[in-house]
């Protein structure tokens, strides 16, 4: 069995095309459970009429990204645990080319599809991931933007899974551990790969799996919490996970040429409260210091 587990929040028109899409499929052993973080409506009522199978769990306060995600890995029964973003939509054949991954390699700890723009079909969003630069403390998707014309079909290990849609092994879950929640928003399922990488277990890119992503319809696609965010958790992640003395190289890059940036940048464009949100990151990541390696 797969547990298919999503988190909603402020967004039930969203998830219910998300839950549409699932009845499309074929595959017959789904366990679908909906986390709502503590939406200001209460979405239990429609999912329960219109989907009456899904399992909603309602939390009484909003735990992110991680946090939401944990509550329905918590409840969940199937053997493999696939989270995915409700601003997804499924396709045919999306569960059985990522359960073969688990089969042909056994190594395999998480698994992620090939990603395509739900309002452009036929453009890649994610075709596996660069790792993150140890100095910058950045990263790219593979073929983001490019028309899809095969010529990233081939199964293969990647970095990272996309967040969006991710497939976990039980098996890999009991030594790993839940995704870390100190990141609430942004670079968790990076955190949570080093985690599954550091226990010997390999991310795998599949692309005869494919999913369509609308992209950011939650929190926006350039919005002060996401600036906050991004800003907070790419320092948290590097001081995680990068060793001496290639974290000091990050800190001094991103004290010598990030911050005058970004903090220009803003200021041109008279974005006050990208710049308080760039900083309150910043200032974050200041006051807590025992997230260290």
């Amino acid at each position: 069995m797969v547990s298919v587990i999503t988190v909603n929040y402020n967004n039930t028109k969203v998830t219910c095309e998300l839950l549409d899409s699932l009845q499309k499929i074929s595959y017959p052993r789904l366990e679908v459970i909906v986390v709502d973080n503590a939406s200001q409506e209460d979405p239990s009522g429609i999912i329960n009429t219109q989907y009456p199978s899904v399992k909603v769990i309602r939390s009484q306060e909003n735990r992110g990204f991680a946090g939401g995600n944990n509550l329905g890995i918590q409840a969940a029964q199937g053997s493999y645990l696939f989270l995915v973003n409700n601003d997804t939509e499924f396709t045919e054949g999306l569960i059985e080319g990522l359960l073969e991954v688990f089969t042909q390699f056994p190594d395999a700890g998480v698994a992620s599809p090939k990603f395509h723009y739900f309002f452009h079909k036929g453009t890649i969003e994610y075709a596996g991931y660069h790792a993150v630069d140890m100095f910058t403390g950045r990263n790219s998707m593979i073929g983001c933007h490019e028309p899809d014309l095969g010529q990233y079909d081939a199964i293969k290990a990647t970095p990272y899974a996309h967040g969006g849609a991710m497939m976990i092994s039980r098996e890999a879950l009991a030594k790993v551990g839940l995704m870390p929640e100190v990141y609430f928003l942004y670079y968790e399922e990076f955190d949570w790969c080093e985690q599954f990488r550091r226990k010997g277990y390999k991310i795998y890119y599949q692309y005869k799996s494919l999913i369509y992503h609308k992209e950011s319809m939650t929190t926006g696609k350039n919005s002060p919490l996401k600036t906050y965010y991004i800003t907070r958790n790419r320092i948290l992640f590097m001081r995680r996970n990068v060793q001496l003395p290639a974290r000091l190289v990050f800190l001094l890059y991103f004290i010598f040429l990030t911050v005058p940036k970004n903090t220009l940048q803003f200021l041109l464009k008279r974005e006050a409260t990208h710049l308080k949100a760039f900083w309150r990151g910043i200032a974050w990541n200041m006051k807590n210091l025992r997230y260290e390696l």
